[in-house]
């Protein structure tokens, strides 16, 4: 099992670097906050981009088993991204969600699930009416296992529809990952009315209580 480590720069995003249990520190001043997950409730991170993160966080806050669901920015290599930084581009960086979750309660192959049903996995740099490389399809593994869990995933989707547009989703691993500004975080919850939310998160959502009952959380 592997540590997490979470930092704060005073004042920007925090992240979130896997690592071995004997890494102690990062440079440049950075504070880190160790926690072993052996002794947490969540044993499992995972990293989804799927597109615009108010969708995908409102998707994964439904499951069993999840014990937090955060938005960010990862995947590219700017530093401290601010919302506006990854919206004009060149940052490298997708939105995502980071998804802290319980193993026993729930397996990263149903999050895979979930994942590839609420979003369209064949469309490179886009989702709907959302386009640029900031809502392009990624995966970033936080372990070997889920490296391998997404890429069989990937090639049991392809296998099922040899004739169907193919799979284009991101498989990388995590460097870090960088908190998303305060506003963004419970987005649906905290904006049910707003058009986007009724437009095209509500459309997801039902999606997904229908296809994933047996999944959705009872509170």
């Amino acid at each position: 099992m592997i540590e997490s480590h979470f930092g704060r720069r005073p004042g920007q995003g925090r992240f979130f670097v896997p690592t071995t249990p004997h890494l102690y520190g990062l440079s440049c001043g950075i504070v880190l906050y160790f926690f072993n997950m052996k002794n947490s409730v969540t044993d499992g991170v995972a990293i989804f981009g799927g597109g615009c993160f108010w969708c995908t966080e409102a998707v994964f806050k439904m499951l069993r088993g999840v014990h937090s669901v955060i938005p960010g920015y990862a995947g590219g290599s700017t530093e401290r991204p601010t919302y506006e930084d990854v919206c004009r581009g060149g940052t490298g960086h997708a939105e995502v969600i980071q998804v802290e979750f319980n193993t026993s309660v729930i397996a990263y192959n149903d999050l895979l699930a979930v994942f590839f049903a609420t979003h369209d996995p064949t469309t490179p740099n886009r989702q709907g009416g959302d386009t640029g490389p900031q809502y392009r399809s990624i995966i970033l593994y936080t372990t070997i296992s889920q490296k391998e869990a997404a890429e069989a995933f990937i090639m049991d989707l392809n296998a099922s529809h040899p004739q169907g547009d193919r799979i284009v989703t991101e498989v990388k691993a995590l460097d870090r990952f960088w908190l998303a500004e305060n506003y963004h975080h419970d987005y649906y919850a905290k904006n049910p009315r707003q058009p986007y939310c009724e437009l095209v998160i509500n459309p997801k959502l039902d999606k997904a209580k229908k296809r994933f009952e047996k999944l959705l959380s009872n509170k």
